[in-house]
């Protein structure tokens, strides 16, 4: 019997490449064989932790009284639509002719969690191997075959994935099933979800706190150049300081010069592509995350779930090529004064899964213009990104030039470019967008020279003027901004060598953001996000500790410690296992105003003729919200449906405000035919409401 190898990859993508790499070309159902190997795949997460209900009937049904669910022996479960390769897999590690079994899933810490899982549930015990790479080129993968690890060395890699996994999982649902069952809503709690949502709640209040105030400047006009006062709060102030300014001199006091570079824009991991598209095409994190894995699929772009802003050290020739395809392919590249630098492009150490995304040298063989005007975008933008990125430095000269007037100090400044670098590339791209981009900082805005002032240079009399301007609030956040400060929470008390910062992973933030809109609690309006009555009643009532990314970052420095063997998982998981039976004990009860928190607000059709109360709108009638009261009309009352009249909301708040409501077409049951009438509430107090019909003078 021949003996073979068993390659498990994380997805097909990767395992055809790896597959390609060492020769291995029969395909079969499910994975490839030859060469004395085989070839899998999962698909992702092929196993989970299963539900809360796997662990009893009591679990099936939410209640207070069920919490906290504290798994002691946890169960798994096939993810519902990956059962056949699975089944597949778990055959392949079976087979008598199998003699080891290699991990060649991402190198990360959930890559190990979706192989491990597929080998413990498979029941697997066959000698384990790990392929640890971080570039899908031929070189590296040959070169990681030469140099596999015994695959019990990241057996504390996979504790840390494991107690991320069971803590999410602990937290998650207890928070949820305790905070619906308390507020008889679904209130989706989460690690990442609600910190974010904690942040446009915030930024929300912040905007609605805000009150303008007006401040003013006092400008002096010297020789062509413009200098500008330190800020005032009060208009006669900045008067005061203007006539005194035009009876006075004013004499430079410094002149200075310095020269300045820009560095170009790093390449693009999933989050920065996220935000540019954003920011220039408006497309959400969801929508630009599935068009750059449609373009993956079609392998015109790398693998775009990264959070690598770099390429591997080998990459560099790969590299050159594409900067060199995209040159001939753009037009907007035609022409351009431009020596790419490579080397600053590599950096295998800042690598981790996978490298920053890139356009793939499949562009020569494709029909830009037959793309799908989305996918286009998305593939111009990374390719500009390239280009972009391994340009010159943008270097300028800035100058100030300081003056005093009047015992004020009043400042000019400018720039002049000495080098245009990557900003030039930058220009030419964003020339050919039909739209124009939100303008990512005010830092790119013109600024015009300043003249060659020299000290102790006097200008008697000066000109001047005072300019009026408000305080601005703090814009709404967009899906550019958010993504930028969910990659940002929590960094500063994360650990440098944290494999994961901020909330959620690359691959995840669009689905958050996603969950936050389709769970009602973050609404849409044009490009912002705005919290929704549920989303800031939601971070009302919680703790702060689930707010806050500070759990996020506790979290990842524990998980951090575990990963390289100095922390213990028993100890990280029994603090969780705490902090879920003091959530469940903090919130015994509600009182009923509270319970009430998360009732939706029904929109008053109008007041009750009988009692003055609140009118509200049912799904079968219009009822008093009064229970003493038994005003109720019905939307199916015989009196319309005769009419053929659909018994509206407007037409019963006419009723209620006039106590008649004009309406265009009745139907008449004797000719046949409509007309126009009034109809009248003719209420008597009984237990059914009448109406009438009087005909409209001008018909």
């Amino acid at each position: 019997m021949i003996r073979q190898t068993l390659i498990i990859a994380e997805k097909p993508s990767v395992a055809q490449t790896i597959a390609a790499a060492l020769g291995v070309k029969n395909k079969k159902d499910g994975y490839m064989e030859g060469n004395g190997y085989l070839v899998s795949w999962c698909v992702g997460h092929l196993i989970q932790l299963a539900e809360a209900a796997a662990y009893g009937d009591q679990y099936k049904k939410w209640s207070y009284d069920s919490l906290p669910i504290l798994p002691q022996e946890w169960q798994y479960t096939v993810a519902a639509d990956k059962g056949k390769q699975f089944k597949i897999l778990k055959e392949l590690m079976h087979r008598a002719d199998v003699s080891d079994v290699v991990n060649a899933c991402d190198a990360g810490r959930e890559g190990e969690l979706i192989f491990r899982f597929v080998y413990e549930v498979a029941g697997c015990k066959k000698p384990m191997r790990r392929l640890w790479i971080s570039s899908m080129e031929e070189s590296a993968i040959k070169a990681g075959f030469a140099s596999l690890k015994d695959g019990r060395e990241y057996e504390n890699l996979y504790s840390s994935a494991l107690c991320r996994a069971k803590a999410d999982w602990i937290i998650g649902i207890n928070a949820t099933r305790l905070f619906s069952c308390l507020y008889g809503k679904t209130l989706n709690v989460g690690r990442v979800q609600t910190p974010t949502l904690k942040m446009l709640v915030d930024r929300d209040a912040a905007i609605t706190k805000f009150k303008k105030e007006k401040y003013y400047h006092v400008r002096l006009m010297l020789s062509g150049a413009e200098a500008v006062s330190e800020r005032f709060s009060h208009r006669s102030e900045a008067d005061t300081l203007k006539t005194a300014c035009e009876a006075a001199q004013a004499v430079c006091v410094s002149m200075t010069r310095e020269k300045k570079t820009a560095a170009p824009p790093k390449l693009f991991d999933l989050t920065s592509l996220q935000r540019e598209a954003n920011r220039i095409f408006g497309y959400t994190a969801k929508q630009t995350l599935d068009l750059a894995q449609a373009l993956y699929e079609k392998k015109l772009l790398t693998y775009p779930r990264t959070d690598s802003a770099f390429l591997t050290d080998d990459m560099g020739d790969t590299a050159a090529g594409i900067i060199k395809l995209l040159c001939e392919k753009f037009p907007f590249m035609a022409g351009a004064a431009f020596s790419p630098e490579i080397r600053k492009l590599l950096n295998s150490k800042k690598v981790s899964d996978h490298h920053a995304i890139i356009p793939t040298m499949e562009l020569a063989k494709t029909d830009l213009a037959a793309l799908p005007e989305s996918e286009r975008n998305i593939l111009t933008l990374a390719g500009a990104r390239l280009c972009t990125a391994a340009a010159e430095p943008h270097s300028f000269e800035a100058v100030t030039a300081v003056f005093s007037c009047a015992e004020q100090t009043f400042t000019a400044k400018g720039k002049t470019v000495l080098a245009a670098g990557w900003k030039e590339l930058e220009r030419r791209f964003m020339a050919t967008l039909k739209q124009k981009a939100d303008p990512e900082d005010r830092d790119n805005a013109p600024v015009s020279d300043v003249p060659p002032f020299a000290e102790g240079q006097t200008f008697d009399r000066p000109k001047a003027r005072v300019t009026e301007h408000d305080t601005t609030p703090p814009k709404p956040h967009n899906e550019a901004s958010l993504l930028s400060a969910m990659e940002r929470a929590g960094n500063e008390e994360t650990d440098p060598d944290a494999e994961r910062k901020g909330l959620g992973t690359p691959a995840t933030r669009a689905a958050v953001i996603e969950k936050l809109v389709k769970g009602g609690f973050v609404e849409r309006k044009g490009k912002q996000l705005l919290p929704t009555r549920s989303g800031n009643e939601l971070i009302c009532v919680l703790p702060d500790v689930l707010t806050s990314p500070q759990l996020t970052a506790d979290w990842e420095n524990n998980l951090t410690q575990i990963a390289k063997g100095n922390a213990d998982p028993d100890a990280f998981m029994g603090g969780i296992e705490a902090m879920a039976r003091e959530l469940v004990k903090t919130y015994p009860f509600l009182s009923d105003k509270e319970k009430e928190r998360f009732k939706e607000e029904k929109p008053v059709i109008g007041k009750c003729p009988r009692c003055g109360s609140p009118v509200y709108e049912g799904k079968k009638n219009y009822y008093c919200s009064n229970r003493e009261c038994a005003f109720v009309m019905w939307k199916n009352d015989r009196f319309f449906e005769e009419r053929k009249v659909t018994f509206s909301p407007k037409i019963a708040a006419a009723l209620l405000q006039n106590g008649t409501a004009s309406v265009k077409k009745l139907y008449s049951p004797k000719t046949g035919k409509t007309y126009a009438g009034n109809v009248v509430l003719a209420d008597t107090g009984g237990k059914y409401v009448n109406y009438k019909v009087t005909i409209s003078k001008d018909k």
